[in-house]
């Protein structure tokens, strides 16, 4: 290859520029387990203002974000409503049954994306026979939903439901910058809907390491104890959060970028026989793609475009994922945009007999 491969496997690929580097490095640091450590403190304070609550936690990974969460706002035997496609249900190995003795109740809703219309009669009756309905779970932006940012009309009529039926409310939101960037709508102006938001740095925000779960002071003194339950206690973490910190002040408004490179990619499957845009327009930065099997299986044909230098993810059978990251450039895209053009299917089956 004369050109290093173009990596759309995920968001999560991003390494630190050599900014968040320096930031790393120069970070005063300190004991996060015993408060001391005044970086960390700076990112919670920050991502707490950011989101418009009152306090926030940092932790190693947007799972444990969503697993402390669960774990405040329920008791072992409740239940939460969430989409069949959520995060917290597809790929979080069973957390919230096996640290928080939750059933996750899923409904199809819209591609994952709840309308109350799905959910407003699903609250289970007051009955010994019955779990306690206790919590909703919203993504957004939503990633097997294709990416898209999930309606403000929409949260704001499951958050009216809620409060009347005394639930609480949970926002997924690994990529919640990804929707303000999209909308124009603040962090705060999202967030004020929940209970508590989780927020994820490591993805297009481009740290190495970190996520945050913000709700209420008492809900963050709780979480700070699950945190250390789960083994999420970390030391001198100032060297991560200083990441964090930078991505939050440099890499926000960048997001645009890696959304015109996802609808360079878009307009390319649609424009190749063979593949289709599974969930519609692309709104962000996540684009799910629909395999015909007359091209081969996702497999196959991210074998082929892994020799061409570019790197997706197969995510089913006939499913392919590319996603845009600020380590993909307008010119990667554009490239890798006419390898996907050129594609036929003789191109597959000679790749697959290869291997």
């Amino acid at each position: 290859m004369s050109r290093p491969p173009i990596d759309l496997r995920s968001d999560t690929v991003t390494k630190p520029t050599p900014a968040m580097k320096r930031a790393m490095m120069e970070a005063e640091l300190g004991d996060d387990v015993y408060g001391d450590d005044p970086t960390v403190n700076a990112l919670e304070a920050m991502t707490a203002d950011r989101l418009g609550k009152e306090a926030a936690l940092f932790v190693p990974s947007g799972t444990m974000a969503n697993q402390i969460a669960a774990a405040i706002h329920t008791r072992p035997g409740d239940e939460l409503l969430c989409g069949e496609t959520s995060h917290v249900y597809v790929w979080e190995a069973g957390g919230v049954a096996r640290h928080s003795g939750v059933t996750a109740r899923t409904f199809a809703g819209d591609a994952g994306l709840l309308r109350l219309e799905d959910i407003e009669h699903a609250i289970r009756p007051d009955d010994i026979h019955y779990t306690r309905t206790r919590l909703v779970w919203l993504e957004n932006t939503h990633n097997r939903g294709g990416g898209r940012v999930h309606p403000m009309e929409s949260i704001a009529a499951i958050r009216h439901w809620s409060r009347e039926n005394q639930l609480l409310m949970h926002l997924d939101g690994a990529r919640l910058m990804n929707a303000v960037v999209a909308t124009g709508t603040a962090a705060a102006d999202w967030a004020r809907h929940f209970d508590t938001v989780s927020i994820c740095f490591s993805k297009g925000l481009g740290a190495p390491v970190g996520s945050a779960l913000a709700g209420s002071a008492e809900m963050i003194r709780r979480a700070r104890a699950v945190r250390k339950l789960l083994g999420g206690g970390m030391r001198q973490a100032g060297i991560l959060a200083a990441a964090a910190i930078h991505a939050l002040e440099h890499h926000v408004d960048r997001l645009a970028e890696d959304h015109a490179n996802a609808k360079i990619l878009a307009d390319a499957f649609r424009a190749t026989e063979g593949f289709s845009l599974e969930l519609g327009p692309v709104e962000t930065n996540l684009v799910w793609v629909a395999v015909d099997p007359s091209m081969g299986t996702a497999a196959e044909v991210v074998a082929y475009l892994k020799t061409r230098g570019v790197r997706l993810s197969a995510l089913g059978g006939q499913v392919i994922r590319a996603c845009t990251h600020l380590d993909v450039s307008r010119e990667d895209a554009e490239y890798a945009a006419g390898v996907i053009r050129q594609i036929e299917p003789a191109m597959i089956t000679a790749v697959t007999l290869v291997y």
